[in-house]
């Protein structure tokens, strides 16, 4: 799952890494957490021949995806996390799917090895050779009962690779940026159209380094957060959850 990310390149590399313009400046993000904002890009409109303008656009989003069908927010599981495997079928994400597909920049995600069903070791997870990643996202517009609209998003996750499974058995969808097009053309392709994009990071894609428990508390939010922590034991083998809500997504709250 991905349940914490960070985004701390700057608005400039942002911007070029997702070919995106208008992007405000912004401060380095070390520990995003779910109902956070987080910054995603979507396709244009439809441009005119020889126009140049940019066709993506950036847009702030509430992560943590509400349906536009729910009726009361408080009886409803925040849904930051949506499993690849079924999304285009499920409920809360088959509109999304078909028509609101996103990418998530990113400069890296965190997650814990589970000892006991607990919180274990924390892992900063970050591409090998540096740079930014676009995880796999899913837009929804909720219209609040007051009249107002609010923006919210979930981040795509798949069967860990091997780099990861040791320290959990879910990571986020990375889209290559030769398929960014592919992914965020709502207009002509259906999620069976880009399926074969929701498959895990290639070996050696992520290094994961161990942390401190520092980023287990959102209000740590500096640097240091992401510095080179001591492994703990190696944790008793617990019997994983049945897969109910989407992708367990409460386990690290």
């Amino acid at each position: 799952m991905c349940g914490r990310f960070a985004l701390t390149a700057t608005p400039d590399q942002t911007a070029a890494f997702l070919d995106v313009a208008g992007l405000e400046d912004f401060p380095a993000r070390y520990n995003i957490a779910p109902t956070q904002p987080i910054l995603m890009a979507v396709a244009g409109p439809p441009q005119a021949p020889g126009s140049n303008l940019p066709d993506r656009q950036p847009m702030l989003v509430r992560w943590g995806l509400i349906p536009t069908w729910v009726k009361d927010t408080r009886e409803f599981p925040l849904l930051f996390n949506a499993r690849s495997e079924g999304a285009a079928e499920k409920a809360s994400f088959k509109a999304a799917m078909r028509h609101r597909r996103a990418l998530v920049p990113a400069s890296g995600f965190y997650e814990w090895r589970q000892t006991g069903g607990k919180k274990g070791q924390p892992y900063w997870i970050r591409p090998r050779h540096g740079g930014l990643v676009a995880f796999a996202g899913l837009i929804e517009t909720y219209a609040e009962p007051g009249g107002s609209e609010m923006d919210t998003g979930a981040i795509l996750t798949i069967n860990a690779n091997a780099d990861i499974a040791h320290i959990h058995d879910r990571m986020p969808v990375v889209i290559d940026p030769r398929d960014f097009a592919r992914w965020l053309d709502c207009r002509t392709l259906e999620p069976r159209d880009v399926a074969d994009l929701l498959r895990p990071a290639q070996l050696d894609f992520f290094e994961a380094i161990p942390v401190s428990d520092l980023v287990n508390k959102v209000a740590n939010t500096g640097p240091e957060i992401q510095e080179r922590g001591e492994i703990g034991p190696e944790p008793e083998k617990v019997k994983r959850q049945k897969s109910g809500a989407d992708d367990s997504q409460m386990t690290l709250f």
